[in-house]
């Protein structure tokens, strides 16, 4: 099938691409044309006229985490619903208490999500070390291991949240707050600013950075073994350098990523909170890595605060 971009003057240039394919069928009797017409949406510019990056999350930070001067930010301490990136925080509570990695685990229903009804693939009765319901819970975002993680916690659930809330004032994260170890509950609540800080902190647990940029990872579920893969796609691309990761989702916080990287040779922080669409969060992640390895020049980086607080 050949593909025909239509003609149209600038002037009255649509909001979407006309594309014409034409198809051309021979037989032995005839030759048969057919044609279909398809709108394709425009192509989103990358940078606006300033060269700043286009960027579609509502909330954003980008910060140099060696000088800890701030690139980008929109938005970004302002609170909001921040889903799963909550078992970042959930991660950090657990390797605090030096429970026992090894002992193991079993999924009950009281790990069912009855609150959003979301899927799983940890049926009941699965059991799994501390240690892989951790990997699971931050690599692939299971829900019920992150829920099993709090219940065999001393003191049971209600003493993980506070262990959670403990841990963020001792962050200084004024604006964070955690009402459970998943992050399916609305109320999970921090700035992008903060998350800079959160991020930090996880990034000093070298089990955390490795279960978070792990890209697969098999155990056994049902007497057969299931991979479960990593929910940023972006670790399995060898052209990017992450040393730690968490996406989240839930309708009330839209696409999120936090991720710790290596760009242009400076550890970044990039932060993207409240992204619409399905893509959103890796195409913004993406315009800003294209930014700060070729639209930002060296001498430029030391004044961008200045210049790209989009507002």
């Amino acid at each position: 099938m050949k593909a025909t971009k239509a003609t149209r003057s600038s002037a009255a240039a649509p909001r979407v691409n006309k594309v014409v394919f034409s198809r051309t069928t021979r037989t032995k009797n005839a030759v048969t044309t057919t044609r279909k017409t398809v709108y394709l949406p425009r192509a989103v510019p990358d940078f606006d006229r300033e060269g700043n990056p286009l960027l579609k999350s509502s909330a954003f930070i980008v910060q140099d985490m060696d000088s800890g001067q701030v690139l980008l930010e929109k938005n970004a301490s302002l609170a909001q619903p921040i889903a799963s990136i909550s078992k970042l925080m959930t991660a950090m509570v657990v390797l605090d208490a030096n429970l026992d990695l090894t002992e193991m685990l079993q999924i009950t229903d009281d790990d069912v999500d009855r609150l959003k009804g979301t899927s799983s693939h940890l049926p009941v009765g699965t059991r799994l070390t501390r240690e892989d319901m951790l990997r699971l819970a931050l690599m692939a975002s299971e829900n019920r291991a992150a829920s099993a993680l709090s219940r065999f916690y001393p003191g049971g659930h209600s003493a993980f949240i506070q262990a959670m809330n403990d841990k963020a004032k001792a962050l200084g994260l004024s604006e964070t707050r955690f009402y459970d170890s998943i992050g399916l509950n609305r109320n999970n609540v921090a700035s992008a600013r903060d998350l800079v800080a959160m991020t930090t902190a996880a990034s000093h647990y070298p089990l955390i950075r490795e279960f978070s940029t792990t890209a697969e990872y098999s155990v056994p579920v049902s007497g057969r073994e299931r991979a479960f893969h990593n929910t940023n796609a972006l670790v399995r691309n060898s052209d990017w350098q992450i040393n730690l990761s968490k996406t989240g989702y839930i309708n009330e916080s839209g696409k999120c990523l936090v991720m710790q990287v290596v760009l242009a040779n400076k550890r970044m922080a990039i932060i993207l909170l409240d992204s619409s669409g399905r893509f959103t969060r890796v195409a913004d992640a993406i315009r800003i890595r294209k930014w700060v390895e070729t639209a930002v020049a060296p001498a430029r980086i030391a004044s961008v605060s200045t210049l790209s607080k989009l507002n």
